[in-house]
This record gives structure tokens, sequence and C-alpha cells, in this order.
């Protein structure tokens, strides 16, 4: 009897056991995240400050669902990154499925956001409510990574809770490798979404 698990139910001890994932130790590994990042330019930091500003007002009033955060956060990002440009396509709500040989699971679970070049995954997006701890996340974001239909090729992923980020680099090729940035957020005085949207602008350019 075939067992469903669902994506958000698995943790890394999970994926390690089942998939053999592992964690890079060489920092060349990911290196997309802090070498040759574009600068960002006044305009569109007066952009990310607006948009700080506003998710930090909505957190005053709780509860902030994750379609607040996608709407008010993620989707401007992904907007002023490039991404809703050609040759990228966003789909959201991507229905996902993926089984460990000879394991008789299946992890069932949807993609937030999925940004894809002529069928290939490029960028896994994974947002959650503002009180989500991205610890919590990140497995979630690995196991829809590791369903990836190209392993030849590197795929990328974000998870936040708007107020927090981390970025995620995952190889499937011998066995799976992932690697993570530094975590940004927006409870430091400094607005660090200018760093998160150089690391999306780095990877549209490095994507197309």
């Amino acid at each position: 009897m075939i067992q469903v698990i669902q994506a958000q139910n698995i943790g890394l001890a999970y994926l390690e056991e089942r998939f053999g994932l592992q964690q890079a130790k060489d920092e060349e590994f990911f290196p997309e995240w802090f070498e040759n990042l574009p600068e960002i330019p006044d305009l569109e930091k007066q952009d990310l400050d607006k948009i700080k500003v506003n998710f930090l007002r909505l957190v005053k009033r709780p509860p902030l669902s994750e379609e607040t955060v996608k709407l008010v956060v993620v989707s401007p990002l992904l907007n002023l990154a490039g991404f809703y440009d050609d040759p990228f396509y966003i789909r959201g709500e991507q229905s996902i499925e993926i089984s460990a040989e000879d394991e008789g699971e299946i992890i069932r679970g949807r993609i937030d956001v999925l940004v894809i070049q002529e069928q290939l995954w490029l960028l896994v997006i994974e947002s959650k409510r503002s009180s989500f701890s991205l610890l919590e996340a990140i497995p979630q974001a690995l196991v829809y990574m590791l369903a990836n239909p190209n392993p030849d090729k590197p795929v990328f992923g974000c998870v936040t809770n708007g107020e927090d980020f981390q970025f995620i680099k995952l190889l499937k090729q011998d066995k799976p490798e992932y690697a993570l940035s530094d975590k940004f957020t927006l409870s430091r005085r400094k607005n660090e979404l200018y760093q998160v949207l150089s690391i999306f602008k780095n990877l549209s350019q490095i994507l197309s």
C-alpha cells in the first residue's frame, strides 16, 4: 500500500534518509548569492523601502497570511527582478508528486511560485505566514526542488515569511546536494531587501 505524505510534514532527516540529500560543504557550491551581485538603482531602492514599510505596517495587525505575503512582498520583488518578463514564465500553486525508490511512499504538495523557462524549472519560491520559521519551510522547498524534472540542471529556491528570506541551491546529478545562503531580514534597521533583490536579479541574469 502506498503511503501519501504531505510536503509540509517533511523534515530534513527524512530527505537525507530517503533521497540521500546532503548539504554541500564547499562555499563555492553556491556563489550566486554573494558573487558579482548587481547594484540596485536608487529608484528601485525607493520601491523596496515602500515594500518594507507596507509589510511592517501589516504585521501590526496579525494574522498575516501566506497570500498576503505573496501579494505585498514576493510579487513586487519578482517584478523588479524581471521574472515576469520574457524568457520567464510564472506559475502559481503548481502540484508536484515525488517518491523515493522502493519506499512505498509518495510526497505530494503545491509549489507557491514556480519560475520556468521553456519547461526548465529555474526558481521555486515557498512563502509562509509571517509567524512561520524558515527552518520549517526549507525542507518543504527542498521537496519541491527535488521534484525538478531536469536533474542535470541546478534549481534555485527562496523561502520567506515576508520578514525573513533565505536562498537555496540544489544539484541532483550524482547525488542531491544543496546549500543555503545567509538569512536576510526586515527586522534590522538597514533594508536588506536591497540584497534580496540583488540576488534575485543575479539569478535572473544567470538563468536567462
